[in-house]
């Protein structure tokens, strides 16, 4: 206690915050880069004229409470009032839009990954591109906002995300991580800076509209992991901390996306690695070898913070109905005056479903609460169906819902391993869905065919995957990678538990996702005729 103390009296622990879609959080961590205090804020985004948004006060307000919070943890626990670190880093959800004019002033109100609004745009760069172009990025967002000649473009002078945001207003830099400029316009890898042609191509192609400026003048500079990004200056200081004990002149790390302090967190940055973030929606990354041999629409390339190209699979829906059919086990267990404790019925209904059949009985549902692109649904409709033939019994129930959970991300995977011939060593798995030990796991290995690690560690999530890239920033030798410090000074001997597919286990998801992928009809009729 008195050496942490010590420490942070001397300004040498690294600070991580990570603005999460549900919570800002906050974590210090020590020269061991253990978390040693947390600080955190709950908010929530809104839906203004149709569009999904946090106002700036929601993020300064969320900003300022989440580190005050922090701060009072280490008053609490260590008597210290916390006035300076080594250094810090800030991360946030990927892709949206930020629109500034010279002055600095917010042109439009911020335009979250969640919107579903350019679909046009996205489409026709990804043809000009031969490159596929999300929804959620940000060079879709400005093309639909040129589509729909809306009156703010010709005054932007600076587009951004976030991260990228907090950082210039806290240091005034304009600069943006690698990782998090992935998600906002194609990265070339070999240059480690924007795609150029890509770029001459854009300008090219929106010459008509004679706007005063020219695509790379109004994105932020990129930086990889490990390049110096700035320093917090006076402004930025209160702007982070109200009560002023906080001194300027810390320095501050390249801003991140979540998707790349995910991969720092589970130390899945080396190529042939891996990482699948299981809860409310799903995703995985993979650090490709090569290029994709051909532009998959279901597919997004981003990178890792130091620049490796990523394969990354997205899906919008993973736990959420799964954890409403256990509060539905819950209700009824209460109604025989049961008291439940959560983690054992979610344990105890996991566990279940490993005594199912392999490809689950025959039994087929959709947890789909929110669209899914993945598969082209664009509504959601929880749906759960049998055939009379079906097994139906509690273990094969639960094991389909499980495996429902991960079907859009194998569809996704399947293009991955099956199509493009991605090959992966090891895939960590993190998140709510691995919280029961061995289960999720095992259905994860089945699903993708490939061994499955878990490691205490990657519960700590994004803000402490932030605190590393910190951390890497100021203590890295001379020509240390990412992946060396990670793997030599972070995560050495933290292995974690891995466990290999199971050859029954892949060979029924394989004939359930097979069901999976003709019921979509259904699914889709549910949405026409389902209000």
């Amino acid at each position: 206690m008195s050496n942490v103390k010590e420490m942070i009296e001397n300004g040498r622990a690294v600070l991580g915050i990570e603005l999460g879609s549900t919570r800002i959080k906050a974590v210090l961590i020590d020269e061991d880069h253990n978390p040693i205090a947390v600080g955190d804020h709950e908010w929530e985004n809104r839906l203004d004229d149709g569009i999904w948004t946090y106002t700036l006060d929601d993020i300064w307000e969320g900003l300022k409470d989440s580190y005050q919070n922090l701060a009072a943890n280490v008053k609490e626990k260590y008597g210290v009032t916390l006035t300076k670190v080594g250094a810090m880093g800030f991360s946030a959800m990927m892709h949206g839009y930020m629109a500034f004019d010279k002055e600095g002033n917010l042109l439009v109100p911020f335009r979250t990954w969640r919107n579903s609004t350019t679909g046009p745009a996205a489409e026709a760069l990804t043809e000009l591109f031969q490159y596929n172009i999300p929804q959620r990025w940000s060079i879709a967002h400005l093309s639909q906002a040129i589509l729909n000649d809306e009156e703010h473009v010709k005054d932007v002078a600076y587009i951004t995300t976030l991260a990228g945001y907090i950082h210039w207003r806290l240091t005034g830099e304009k600069v943006i991580g690698i990782g998090d400029a992935s998600g906002m316009f194609p990265i070339d890898v070999k240059a480690k800076d924007y795609d150029a042609s890509m770029m001459d191509n854009f300008d090219t192609l929106v010459s008509d509209k004679n706007y005063p400026w020219k695509l790379k003048d109004i994105l932020p500079k990129v930086l990889a992991a490990g390049e110096a990004a700035g320093n917090l200056t006076e402004e930025g200081a209160r702007l982070l901390d109200d009560s002023k004990s906080l001194k300027a002149g810390i320095p501050v790390a390249p801003p991140e996306g979540d998707a790349g302090t995910g991969m720092a967190a589970t130390n899945s940055v080396a190529k042939r690695t891996g990482n699948v973030s299981a809860g409310t929606s799903v995703f995985a990354m993979v650090v490709l070898e090569k290029e994709l041999k051909k532009v998959h629409p279901e597919i997004d390339l981003v990178t890792t913070p130091d620049g490796s190209l990523v394969a990354m699979a997205h899906a919008n829906n993973c736990t959420s109905d799964l954890n409403a059919w256990v509060g539905i086990f819950r209700e009824f267990a209460e109604s025989f005056g049961m008291k439940v404790d959560m983690n054992q019925l979610f344990g105890t209904l996991y566990n279940k479903a490993l005594e199912g059949d392999a490809d689950c009985g025959g039994l087929l549902s959709y947890g789909y609460l929110s669209g899914e692109n993945m598969t082209g649904v664009m509504e959601g409709r929880p749906l759960f169906v049998r055939s009379p033939k079906s097994s139906f019994n509690l273990a094969n129930f639960m094991r389909a819902n499980l495996f429902t959970a991960l079907g859009a991300l194998k569809v996704g995977m399947d293009i991955l391993l099956k199509e493009e011939h991605v090959e992966i060593d090891t895939m960590l798995g993190h998140g709510g869905l691995f919280k029961t030990k061995g289960v999720g796991q095992k259905i994860l290995a089945a699903a993708i065919n490939a061994p499955v690690s878990v490691m205490e560690t990657a519960g700590e999530g994004g803000p402490w995957g932030m605190a590393l890239l910190a951390s890497y920033m100021i203590h890295k030798e001379e020509k240390e990678s990412l992946q060396d410090y990670l793997s030599g000074k972070v995560f050495a001997g933290s292995t974690g538990t891995s466990m290999d597919p199971d050859a029954k286990d892949v060979e029924g998801f394989e004939v359930f996702i097979e069901r999976y992928k003709k019921g979509i009809a259904i699914e889709q009729s549910a949405v026409d005729h389902l209000i």
